[in-house]
């Protein structure tokens, strides 16, 4: 079972926290919990202390980084479980053409293909970001009955999010190549 960073923090779960709160709060057990300050504790009691600190920087790694946050949470939730990850066909339906550019590119490169390609991209991607935006703005205030509604719009985000991430890469390789 994964700890609840947000519950060692002392924070709501959300997916736009306060970040000088989490910045805060790691110094402040990074202290509380560095293995010099236990140096004469019990072996039980370094060896709880070294937890609690890897602890402490797993949570901070997770919580400062959106997208790592954006997985934790949804994780925590069983919203995302390796291997079963299904695209929504209409979604599928819009990147058929980008997947077939780039199948393109791999024989024929060709700058101003990678370039368009690229916009396209970034416009679907700005375009998701705008979308999702008041979900993930909103999401601490709703109330518990309705948050599954407003996490599964925030898992179909992710998840159109990583694969165009994965075209973004593709694209990089191209792109060097040209």
């Amino acid at each position: 079972m994964t700890p609840d960073y947000f519950e060692f923090y002392e924070l709501h779960e959300s997916f736009r926290p306060d970040e000088a709160a989490i910045k805060r709060k790691y110094y402040a057990l990074s202290r509380e919990y560095h293995p010099d300050f236990h140096a004469t504790a019990s072996s039980e009691r370094q060896q709880e202390i070294l937890q609690l600190a890897t602890l402490n920087t797993n949570a901070y790694r997770t919580l400062s980084d959106s997208d790592q946050r954006m997985a934790y949470i949804l994780r925590r939730h069983d919203l995302l479980e390796e291997g079963k990850q299904e695209m929504p066909a209409d979604f599928l339906m819009e990147v058929m053409d980008l997947n077939e550019q780039l199948m393109e590119l791999e024989f024929e490169p060709d700058p101003e293909t990678v370039q368009r390609v690229e916009i396209e991209v970034q416009d679907l991607s700005d375009t998701l970001d705008a979308g999702i935006e008041p979900v993930v703005a909103g999401y601490e205030g709703l109330p518990v009955d309705t948050r599954p509604q407003a996490l599964q719009q925030i898992r179909t985000y992710y998840l159109k999010k990583r694969y165009l991430l994965r075209i973004k890469e593709s694209l990089t390789k191209f792109a060097t190549r040209s």
